[in-house]
């Protein structure tokens, strides 16, 4: 089946909003730690307005998405969710694909992102690499961190 990507409008953001939501939950993280994150996994109308988001989306089903922060030489990959009935379809790959374009029209020579733990190895197939580590203490996981990735765009 026939997959579009396309700028997200403001009336989308709930839907991208379960999507995040549901995709974090794929990886049976506990409940508490999800509802802690409830604001980081918030899409709003604003940041639609303020933010490049983009949506992936078959016969009118939004089935994932992403945002890109910033300006100059380095973006930020605020969010790349796939929902999950669509994890390992190549949904990912086609959004970060995009999102290298789109950076690169922007005048930006990289990509990074605070990775989750369960997509380090998604961001490596794709080209980025570790460049550090970020501080994501959680209750009863105090010494948890989050992978920070770059994705150089020179390829």
């Amino acid at each position: 089946m026939s997959t579009t990507i396309r700028r997200a409008v403001t009336a989308d953001a709930a839907r991208l909003t379960a999507i995040a939501h549901a995709a974090k939950s794929h990886w049976d993280y506990p409940e508490a730690w999800i509802r802690s994150w409830s604001e980081q996994l918030t899409v709003t109308r604003d940041d639609v307005d303020a933010q490049r988001v983009f949506l992936i989306e078959e016969r009118g089903e939004t089935l994932g998405f992403y945002a890109l922060s910033g300006h100059g030489a380095t973006l930020e990959l605020d969010h790349l969710w796939i929902d999950p009935p669509g994890i390992g379809r190549g949904l990912g790959r086609d959004l970060l694909e995009h999102a290298c374009g789109e950076a690169r029209n922007a005048g930006a020579k990289r990509i990074e992102t605070d990775s989750d733990p369960f997509a380090e190895g998604f961001y490596e197939r794709m080209g980025a690499r570790r460049i550090g580590k970020t501080p994501a203490p959680m209750d009863g996981a105090a010494d948890r961190y989050l992978p920070r990735m770059a994705l150089p765009l020179d390829v």
